[in-house]
């Protein structure tokens, strides 16, 4: 899928971060169960890789890999069945060598330099990070002038409070957030209380 259509699929990515392998498919069936398909799973534990594999057996879902720092992460996540990266910057090494992976990769930028140096790479599709302490809704807005091609997922201090404030600018596809699915949630294998939280969110925030 192209990272257009992924952004599109609906107003928020679920971001979460799976310390135990075994919750990856029951928790995606929530997420996809509450309108939210597309989840990206964070490259922040040991079992990040087992729980792409397992989440992307979930039909429906689209599932990326987060904090790929390195073309061999975004090997790696392809390879378990993701279908997108995302890193939460860019190097332009990392530019580079994300352009021959088999799957599309979702940069960080924060400033007006780190977004020009995507461009140079040919990345027009950017995630902007940390969202919330670096100007929020307002920086993206700023941005949209001198770069009006230029797409944002802005992650990083997203509620469902203020995701509102982004997802109404012009230049906003879509939010990734955390608190779609909490961590005591997850421990407590509460897919229920998941699925109420996208649905949720999906009423709330649909444009």
């Amino acid at each position: 899928m192209t990272l257009d259509a992924i952004m599109a699929l609906s107003p928020m990515i679920a971001v979460v971060t799976i310390r135990d392998a075994r919750h990856a498919a029951p928790l995606t069936a929530a997420l996809v169960a509450g309108g939210v398909p597309a989840v990206e799973i964070t490259l922040r534990t040991s079992s990040a890789l087992e729980a792409i594999r397992a989440a992307a057996t979930v039909p429906g879902a689209v599932i990326g890999a987060g904090t790929c720092l390195n073309r061999a992460q975004i090997d790696a996540a392809a390879e378990a069945g993701a279908a997108f990266a995302v890193s939460p910057g860019a190097t332009s090494t990392l530019l580079r060598a994300a352009k021959g992976a088999a799957i599309p990769l979702l940069p960080g930028i924060t400033t007006a330099s780190e977004l020009m140096a995507a461009l140079e790479h040919g990345y027009d599709r950017l995630k902007f990070f940390p969202a919330e302490s670096a100007g929020g809704a307002a920086a993206i807005k700023a941005l949209g002038a001198p770069f009006a091609k230029v797409r944002f997922c802005p992650t990083g201090g997203i509620t469902l409070q203020n995701a509102p404030s982004y997802l109404v600018l012009g230049n906003v596809d879509c939010v990734g957030g955390s608190w779609l699915a909490p961590e005591d949630a997850i421990q407590a294998a509460d897919w229920g209380r998941i699925e109420t939280l996208a649905r949720a969110a999906v009423a709330a925030l649909a444009k």
